[in-house]
């Protein structure tokens, strides 16, 4: 239990003290502490060679007498309804072991000459949930080396490092959704994906093109668009394929906020959901209710996220090996009022 696992305890043989690193870098042992607590007053240089080492070595500071009594989420940008809901789900598991769980807004946060990782070291919560692709395997080591575990949410796809994460099915999520298309009679289908950097916004396009291959219709790369997954972008795009002289008779975004911003371009173009145009979501956040026609979407579930998220990480406070270092749940096409058949 997390309780357990902040014992302390002497070092195993082969293990190196904050001495020892002290020496090897050429430094005092309180600086190489200031390095592991994230605090200030260590040149960049200096602090560089220190990580290096701490890396080197795969040094881990021993669990501390007295537990910090929190888990800390950290988001980049939070997007309310998806932080609420995955928040609770990390409640609901790490409750049962007297945590509390906080969280950070790394888009939000005030600038600081101190990196994300320098503040959860200062601040030492007992795990680290990152709801966010912007790590690296040399934060994940740096925290490691300060005793504090993460694990990864939906970042993006699954890590290039071997960092334990969380994810939802996007490929059979993005083939529920078009086939659901399919069915309805639609071939002219759009997609407007995520940022191709994302794994898993290339992963949604192409689940989308096999589908539609499988079903014997081809994808048309003119009505294919990649954006920011924000209702602007939504718009834009939505403007740009409803603008060409065949426009598609559905669309199906990388999340929420693109199709409601689909939404107001089909509004200014004067065309009407779904009698005129088809639009699919992704995500299932609330304000899709809101919205005439609701929105046929596929839901992730974020509060299961958050709590299969938070059973990787008290297993890692424990001092365990989680069983598998992915978790994968499942996603659901959610069929509301914004998709009809083509009128023709």
């Amino acid at each position: 239990m997390p309780g357990d696992a902040t014992a302390r305890r002497g070092r195993r043989r082969g293990e190196l003290t904050v001495a020892a690193i002290a020496r090897l870098a050429g430094v005092s042992p309180p600086t190489v502490s200031r390095v592991l607590n994230g605090r200030s007053g260590v040149a960049t240089e200096t602090r560089r060679r220190i990580e290096e080492l701490l890396r080197e070595h795969q040094y881990q500071r021993p669990p501390m007498v007295v537990p910090s009594s929190g888990v800390e989420v950290v988001f980049y940008h939070v997007l309310t309804h998806i932080a609420v809901e995955i928040m609770r789900g990390a409640q609901d598991v790490v409750s049962g072991q007297d945590l509390s769980v906080g969280f950070t807004d790394l888009l939000a946060s005030p600038s600081t000459e101190r990196s994300w990782v320098e503040q959860m070291l200062a601040r030492r919560p007992v795990g680290v949930i990152a709801v966010h692709p912007h790590f690296t395997a040399q934060q994940v080591a740096q925290l490691a080396a300060g005793g504090i575990p993460l694990v990864a949410l939906d970042p993006a796809g699954q890590p290039e490092h071997e960092t334990p994460s969380v994810g939802a099915a996007n490929w059979s999520g993005a083939v529920a959704a078009t086939r659901h298309l399919l069915s309805l009679g639609h071939r002219r289908i759009s997609v407007i994906g995520g940022p191709g950097v994302y794994l898993h916004a290339r992963e949604r396009l192409e689940a989308c093109r096999a589908a539609m291959e499988t079903a014997g219709v081809h994808m048309d790369p003119r009505l294919v668009r990649n954006g920011q997954y924000s209702f602007e972008d939504g718009v834009a795009l939505g403007r740009e394929l409803l603008s060409l002289p065949d426009p598609p008779t559905a669309v199906l975004c990388g999340n929420d906020l693109q199709a409601l911003g689909v939404y107001e371009a089909a509004r200014q173009a004067g065309l009407r959901i779904p009698d005129d145009l088809s639009v699919v979501g992704f995500d299932d956040i609330d304000n899709v209710n809101w919205v005439g026609p609701p929105l046929t979407t596929v839901r992730q579930p974020f509060r299961e996220m958050g709590a299969a998220a938070a059973d990787l990480l008290l297993t890692l406070i424990a001092g365990q090996t989680p069983p598998q270092i992915r978790v994968e749940l499942p996603t659901t096409l959610v069929v509301r009022g914004s998709t009809a058949p083509p009128r023709h």
